[in-house]
């Protein structure tokens, strides 16, 4: 069985960025790999510009996944969109300083870090609750922040490159339901570009990992697995043990029985732990177990979509309520009648 299209995440500040990349034995195993990089745009630096400019000039493809200043959200969704787009044009001229070479334009759609932090703090609980009830009842917000970001990837593709979004996996359940609850309630965006990630990362939900995993899988263009080590830290929110190497194993397994290609997150983290170099001579056809249909997932999701599905037509509530009221006045009617 072939390796598959392989593309690692890295979200590191720019000196253990450049600490990582000393040498050539990272880069080497990229291209052993003929991996593709998602390198984190967390800052516009020259040194930033300087790593980047060594693997183009090694030949390692890499994809721009555009990042805010944590004050504005860190990842997109559907409040800071006109800073998406700010940080789009400053990452062009910052591109065009430094000569840099892209593969492509990642687009990582997800709530916003400072809402996702807060929840930890117990003063800021009511406020984002608040916050979040509001962005459920208006409609309107998320349509026009579809449309903003659908503008900004046609700018990207003028420019010439094509474009990934990095998604969790709820955002199926939306669709499924023809609603834009999850959206409006987490102020994600659904957006259309030539390949969607799904971040199917089973350390979140273990012991059910790899069963969601396996359920959402089909679903993905994409398949993200994860988490070996880094990225951002949520204390409380995000603090998991990373994958083992049999954890990661199975998911790479699972996933090419899927025929994904994958996106792993990430390569700090498979540095750390030795995943990288064990890559090359991973066996990808061994076998692997099949996660059952786990009664959890299955439930999950079925109940998800059910949900989502109602309060997207809360009419039908309403309906069904005056059905049951005017059901029981016939009926107290009727025996009124009879008396």
């Amino acid at each position: 069985m072939e390796q598959p299209a392989l593309s690692f995440f890295c979200e590191l500040p720019v000196d253990e960025l450049t600490k990582l990349f000393d040498g050539r034995f990272v880069i080497d195993d990229l291209r052993d790999l003929d991996a593709t990089l998602c390198l984190g745009i967390i800052d516009l630096s020259e040194a930033r510009a300087k790593v980047i400019q060594r693997l183009n000039k090694a030949g390692v493809p890499v994809i721009a996944w555009l990042l805010l200043p944590e004050e504005d959200g860190y990842w997109f969704n559907a409040e800071n969109y006109e800073q998406a787009a700010g940080r789009y044009v400053t990452f062009k001229a910052w591109t065009d300083q430094y000569d840099l070479k892209w593969a492509g334009v990642g687009l990582d759609i997800e709530p916003n870090i400072n809402d996702m932090r807060g929840l930890t703090r117990k003063e800021d609980v009511n406020p984002i609750l608040a916050k979040t009830f509001h962005r459920y009842t208006n409609k309107k917000h998320i349509q026009k922040a579809q449309r903003a970001y659908q503008a900004l990837i046609d700018l990207i593709h003028a420019d010439g490159y094509v474009v990934e979004s990095y998604q969790i996996p709820l955002i199926i359940e939306d669709r499924k339901a023809k609603a834009t609850v999850i959206q409006r309630t987490l102020g994600l965006v659904d957006i259309d570009v030539e390949r969607e990630v799904l971040m199917l990362y089973s350390s979140f939900f273990r012991p059910d990992g790899a069963a969601l995993l396996w359920s959402y899988a089909p679903d993905a263009d994409s398949i993200g697995v994860g988490i070996t080590g880094g990225g951002v830290d949520i204390e409380g929110v995000i603090d998991l043990d990373p994958l083992s190497w049999d954890e990661f194993s199975r998911d790479l397994r699972l996933c090419v029985m899927q025929g994904k290609p994958i996106h792993i997150f990430s390569l700090e983290g498979c540095v750390e732990q030795g995943f990288l170099s064990k890559l090359s001579t991973f066996a990808w056809d061994d076998p692997t177990d099949v996660p059952g249909k786990s009664m959890v997932i299955r439930a999950g999701r079925t109940g998800i979509a059910s949900l989502l599905w109602i309060l997207e037509r809360p009419w039908v509530i309403l309906l069904a309520l005056a059905s049951i009221i005017g059901l029981g006045f016939l009926f107290k009617q009727n025996e009124d009648n009879k008396e």
